[in-house]
């Protein structure tokens, strides 16, 4: 196992180690201010970029069990059990996967936003969006942005996808996420949790009252999958609840914790 393989993370506070998973297209970084907080209350936060997202090694690769496989690596290599795990979105597919396989590593499971069913792939007009930033003219975020409201009207959605912009060298801007690699692997990310996976342990289900990624037909699923599920619907809030409602969604989290 060498040091390149290992998900880049930020690391945050002391106590029980508390790791967050991010979205499709998403990072770490995006879990900055949930993780600040969680770590005033007595945990050590990871904020991990999964491959081919933030700053994490590149890879062809890309499915829920190479991504489980990548997340153990991590918890091998900084020594970590007891976990609370919180995934959003794809990440919470992951960790649905990951507590199903390593229970024994999992203490309590949240899960954003996400049910175990299939999703058909629904990301086109984003990834043609990202597709068509071309980053030989465009020298600026703003600039970025004008030509990615052509394909995406939703300022959030827009500033969400731009967080991935970085400066490659003076005066040329790249992308942090593997594009190719997520464009030829996207079915993956809205592949279903197998039919056996099961984790019995207590596990909090969060949806946004005004996303429909967690549908009330998701519910039976949720606790053939999941018996100790608590399913908690967060007012005023679509599809990125921790960032449209954070107070009422850290609140739940809270509560849920303790």
């Amino acid at each position: 196992m060498t040091k390149e393989n290992i998900l880049h993370s930020n690391i945050l506070g002391e106590g029980q180690p508390f790791i967050i998973l991010h979205g499709f297209l998403g990072m770490g970084d995006n879990w900055k201010t949930h993780g600040k907080n969680l770590s005033e209350h007595g945990f050590e936060v990871h904020l991990v970029d999964q491959r081919n997202h933030g700053r994490s090694f590149w890879s062809n690769t890309f499915n829920y069990e190479i991504l489980v496989q990548d997340l153990k690596q991590y918890c091998d290599a900084h020594e970590l059990k007891n976990i609370v795990l919180l995934g959003h979105s794809m990440g919470g597919k992951t960790a649905m996967l990951f507590a199903s396989q390593f229970p024994e590593l999992v203490s309590k499971l949240l899960v954003a936003d996400i049910s175990p069913r299939f999703y058909p792939v629904h990301h086109d007009k984003i990834l043609e969006g990202l597709s068509a930033l071309n980053f030989d003219v465009l020298k600026s975020r703003s600039e970025a942005d004008t030509a990615l409201s052509d394909y995406i009207s939703n300022l959030g959605i827009r500033q969400f996808l731009l967080k991935n912009l970085y400066w490659i060298e003076k005066g040329k801007l790249a992308l942090r996420i593997n594009l190719e690699v997520l464009k030829e692997k996207i079915a993956e990310v809205g592949e279903p949790l197998p039919s056996d996976a099961r984790f019995d342990k207590e596990t909090l289900f969060l949806r946004g009252d005004k996303s429909e990624y967690i549908a009330f037909e998701d519910e039976q699923l949720i606790l053939n999958h999941f018996p100790k599920a608590k399913i908690v619907t967060i007012s005023n809030s679509g599809h990125w609840l921790h960032a449209e409602n954070p107070d009422d969604f850290f609140n739940a989290m809270l509560e849920f914790l303790n």
